[in-house]
């Protein structure tokens, strides 16, 4: 009994002022188990009362509390144990300032990312535009949000971003949108001809809904040119833009057919001669 209690006794002496024993060892290790199975009955509870869709943000939360109460139950044992962690914090200040603000930023998107999840802003599969940027979401971290584009890149967006930039979440009202397609005729032409052929193009189209007809506006009097937009409504924002494709070339064939013609901006050039 008595070597036992010399063995958990015994001191490994970091520095002048830092000491730390094998008993000091063993309630860390103890304190860390029963941590942790607590921590997965916690989670099995909590799991079972939550929707399927907010199971996955509560992991992402979940992750992030983990180690923060890992790190409380450091402090508690060491601190229970006899050490003076506020000897370490001092001892190691200028370290956790610099610490401190190489990880802002980090720490600004870990908290951006809870909010994200909490307040329900982003779901995987919305489609967004930010800076610029559209693309799908597939996966939301708690540090980062991925988003795959048109052309198959993903997009990495720090969560921050959401936070500081303006947001343009397409379907968050739902899944269709409303389309536009800008095109000039020119003048002279049946505006009614126009009309006509431009709602029959969108309607003929497979992924343009039909349950909201088209409609076309008479938008003004150009330089060179009557300006429409055809506007229509769709259900897969995500292939907008080769929905559009279809249409122009679509347009162009039907425009060609009826006699409709697609001006080009021209200009007048008079020359003027100066008679000797």
């Amino acid at each position: 009994m008595e070597k036992l209690r010399s063995l958990l006794n015994y001191t490994f002496q970091l520095s002048e002022n830092i000491h730390i024993s094998v008993k000091t060892i063993l309630v860390l290790i103890i304190a860390f188990f029963i941590t942790s199975v607590l921590l997965k009955v916690a989670r099995r509870i909590i799991n079972k009362q939550l929707e399927e869709e907010d199971k996955g943000k509560f992991k992402s939360i979940f992750s992030f509390l983990k180690y923060f109460i890992y790190l409380l139950v450091i402090i508690i044992a060491l601190e229970s144990s006899g050490i003076q962690v506020s000897v370490l914090l001092a001892g190691s200040a200028a370290l956790l300032v610099g610490l401190g603000l190489g990880l802002q930023t980090l720490f600004q998107d870990i908290i951006s990312g809870i909010f994200i999840l909490l307040d329900k802003t982003l779901h995987v599969n919305d489609i967004i535009e930010i800076e610029g940027k559209v693309g799908r979401v597939f996966e939301i971290r708690l540090r980062t949000t991925r988003a795959v584009t048109v052309n198959g890149r993903v997009i990495i967006i720090p969560n921050h971003k959401f936070l500081t930039n303006s947001l343009y979440n397409w379907t968050q009202n739902g899944t269709s949108t409303v389309e536009a397609i800008n095109i000039g005729v020119a003048y002279g032409s049946d505006v009614e001809k126009v009309k006509k052929v431009l709602i029959e193009v969108a309607q003929a189209h497979p992924k343009v809904l039909k349950t909201k007809k088209p409609d076309v506006l008479f938008m003004d009097f150009g330089d060179s040119a009557l300006l429409f937009k055809l506007l229509f409504t769709i259900n897969d924002s995500f292939s907008q833009l080769k929905i559009k494709s279809d249409l122009r070339y679509e347009i162009d064939k039907k425009f060609r057919v009826n006699n409709i013609e697609i001006p080009f901006p021209q200009r007048d050039v008079h020359l003027i001669q100066n008679k000797a």
